[in-house]
């Protein structure tokens, strides 16, 4: 879910800063890394790790940043 959650923030983020400076590198800073978290629930050895607690806290971290990413720009 946190894959969709970063994708549709992403999104979200490129239609409402339509105008603004390096708008679509900040949004692809945001969709990419969901898209990418998105893909890894396909791979077992992912799966796996993301299953795990460091798995979890890290992907929990990184999501957390990009959306704080996100609302600050």
């Amino acid at each position: 879910m946190g894959g969709y959650l970063l994708i549709a923030v992403g999104l979200i983020n490129l239609r409402y800063q339509t105008g603004h400076n390096e708008v679509l590198s900040h949004s692809l800073s945001i969709i990419i890394p969901g898209a990418l978290l998105l893909a890894l629930t396909w791979i077992s050895g992912a799966q796996q790790f993301l299953k795990s607690r460091i798995g979890k806290i890290l992907t929990i971290v990184i999501g957390l940043g990009l959306l704080g990413f996100a609302v600050i720009n």
